[in-house]
C-alpha cells in the first residue's frame, strides 16, 4: 500500500512537470503573438483617421448603459466621464438598481432631472421599473430608477430601453478615456465581418490623479496590493487577451468596458441573471449561437481603448472579487459543456473551450496541489534536487518572466505610466507577485471550485451591501 502511494505521488509530480511546461509553451506562444500584433496595431492607429471618424455620419448611434448600485459617492464622476465622450453619437443611460444610498438623488441634483413617462417594453424580462427622469437642455442622458435586481438585469433593462444599434457597458466606478468609445467602434467599422462584440483594456485607477471625472496625472498606488494587480492586468490584458484575440478565442470581455451589438445580445436572450459573471457567460453564448447557425461574426479585444478602474485594496475584498471570477468561469464552461469537444462549433469546441477548460480553469488547482506534492515529495527524498529546481523554475520563475514581459510591453507599446521610476516599480511588483500574490490568487481559485461544487450562484456580499430589495438576483 505505502510504494502504490509513493508511486501515485512520483507520477503527479511527473504531471505536475508535464502540465507547466505545456501552460508554459502555451503563454510563450501567445506573448509572441502579442508582441507581433500590437506592434502593428501601434503603427496602424498613428495613421487612423480618428478626427474623420469623430465627424462621420457613417459612425452608428451607441447607448452607454451605467448599472449603478449605492454608487452615490462616485456615480456623477462615471457619468460626466461618459458625457464627455469624444463620439458623434451616443446617449447615457444610467440604471439605479434598486439603490438604498442617495445615489438617485445625486443624479437628480446634478443634471436637474425631472419624472417623465416613458413607454418601458419588455423584449426582456426584468425586475419592475419605477421611474425615468430627464432634462430636456440634456437630451442624451436618461436616468432609469427600478427595482433591484443585479448588474445584469439592469443591463438588461438598459437594453430595452436602448433605440440604438450597438450599446457599451460601463461599471458605475470607470473611467473612459475619452477616445476609447470611438478606437473601440472604430474597429467595429473597418472590419469586413459582422462584429457583435468587442472591448478594450482596463487599467488600475488607483495612483492616478482625477481633476473632476478627468485623469490629471498616472501614477502607482501606495498599497503593495493594487500595484501587484496592475503588473496582473498589464499581463493579462497585453498578451494574454490580445494573443487570444489573434486566435479568435476571445471569451472575456471585462464587463467594465465593452460594447456589443444589440440585435446579437436580443437573439441570445440578454444577460443571464442567474450567474455571477453574466459578461463571460454572454460572450460564450454569442459564439455559441452564431457557430450554430453558421453565420459570420468577429468577437474582438482592441489594444488602445482604455478604461481606468477602482481595485481592491484589501485582500478580504480582492479574495471575493478573486472567487468570483473563477466561479463565473467555472459555470460558463458547464454551462456550455455541450460546446467541448463538439465539432459543430469548429475551433470554439475543438481548441478554445478545452483552452479555457484545462489551462485557465484548472491551472490553480494543480498549482496548489503541485507545491504540496513536489515540496512534501523533495522533503521525504521521493524526488532529487534537479528535479525540484526544474519545477521552480516552471512554477515560478518563469511566472516572473511572464509578468516581467507584461511590463516590457507596456513600455513599448502604450507607455501610460511616464516615468522611469514607474518602469522600475513595476519590475519590481513584476518580480515580488510570484512570491505570495500569485500563490494567494491561486488558492483563492481553488476556494471557487468548492463553491462551485456545493452550487454557490450569487455574489459574496460584504458587510457594507447587505442582502435588501425586492427578489434578489445574482448581481
Amino acid at each position: 500500500m505505502i510504494s502504490l502511494f509513493i508511486t501515485a505521488i512520483l507520477l503527479f509530480n511527473y504531471f505536475v512537470w508535464f502540465y507547466y511546461g505545456f501552460v508554459n509553451l502555451i503563454y510563450t506562444g501567445l506573448l509572441c503573438i502579442a508582441l507581433v500584433v500590437v506592434l502593428r496595431h501601434i503603427r496602424r492607429i498613428r495613421y487612423a483617421p480618428l478626427r474623420e471618424l469623430l465627424y462621420s455620419s457613417e459612425m452608428p448611434p451607441v447607448s452607454i448603459l451605467i448599472p449603478a448600485f449605492n454608487e452615490g459617492d462616485i456615480v456623477i464622476r462615471t457619468v460626466r466621464s461618459a458625457m464627455e465622450m469624444d463620439y458623434p453619437f451616443f446617449d447615457v443611460i444610467v440604471l439605479n438598481d434598486g439603490s438604498d444610498d442617495h445615489t438617485l438623488e445625486q443624479l437628480i441634483d446634478a443634471y436637474k432631472l425631472k419624472k417623465i413617462d416613458l413607454v418601458y417594453r419588455e423584449f426582456i424580462k426584468t425586475e419592475a421599473v419605477r421611474g425615468f427622469y430627464y432634462n430636456r437642455e440634456i437630451p442624451n442622458l436618461l436616468v432609469v430608477d427600478k427595482a433591484r435586481g443585479g448588474k445584469p438585469d439592469a443591463l438588461n433593462c438598459g437594453i430595452n430601453i436602448s433605440q440604438n444599434p450597438y450599446f457599451c457597458s460601463i461599471d458605475a466606478d470607470t473611467i473612459v478615456e475619452p477616445q476609447a468609445l470611438l478606437r473601440l467602434m472604430s474597429s467595429v467599422v473597418a472590419s469586413s465581418k459582422p462584429v457583435v462584440a468587442c472591448g478594450g483594456v482596463v487599467r488600475v485607477m488607483n495612483g492616478v490623479k482625477l481633476r473632476g471625472a478627468f485623469i490629471e496625472r498616472i501614477g502607482l498606488p501606495k498599497s503593495f496590493l493594487a500595484n501587484f494587480q496592475i503588473v496582473e492586468y498589464l499581463r493579462g490584458f497585453l498578451f494574454g487577451r490580445v494573443g487570444l484575440d489573434f486566435l479568435n478565442a476571445t471569451l472575456i470581455l471585462s464587463g467594465a468596458f465593452s460594447l456589443f451589438q444589440k440585435s446579437a445580445v436580443l437573439a441570445v436572450g440578454g444577460y443571464a441573471c442567474d450567474i455571477v459573471c453574466e459578461d463571460m457567460e454572454l460572450v460564450v453564448r454569442l459564439h455559441r449561437h452564431y457557430r450554430k447557425e453558421k453565420l459570420p461574426y468577429l468577437i474582438n479585444f482592441v489594444t488602445d481603448p482604455i478604461c481606468w478602474t477602482e481595485v481592491p485594496e484589501k485582500i478580504r475584498t480582492l479574495a471575493k472579487q478573486r472567487r468570483r471570477w473563477h466561479l463565473g468561469l467555472l459555470q460558463s464552461i458547464v454551462r456550455h459543456r455541450g460546446v467541448l469537444f463538439n465539432p459543430r462549433y469548429g475551433s470554439l469546441g475543438l481548441s478554445v473551450m478545452p483552452y479555457y477548460l484545462f489551462v485557465e480553469a484548472f491551472s490553480p488547482l494543480v498549482e496548489i496541489l503541485g507545491y504540496i506534492a513536489v515540496i512534501g515529495a523533495y522533503v521525504f527524498g521521493l524526488i532529487n534536487y534537479e528535479f525540484f529546481v526544474l519545477f521552480l523554475i516552471l512554477a515560478v520563475f518563469y511566472g516572473i518572466f511572464l509578468s516581467v514581459a507584461g511590463v516590457f510591453l507596456e513600455e513599448i507599446t502604450y507607455r501610460r505610466y511616464p516615468g522611469w521610476e514607474h518602469l522600475f516599480l513595476l519590475l519590481v511588483f513584476g518580480v515580488l507577485e510570484n512570491f505570495g500574490y500569485r500563490q494567494m490568487n491561486s488558492f483563492w481559485r481553488v476556494q471557487a471550485f468548492f463553491q462551485f461544487l456545493i452550487g454557490w450562484r450569487k455574489w459574496e456580499l460584504s458587510r457594507e451591501q447587505p442582502k435588501k430589495g425586492a427578489r434578489q438576483r445574482a448581481q
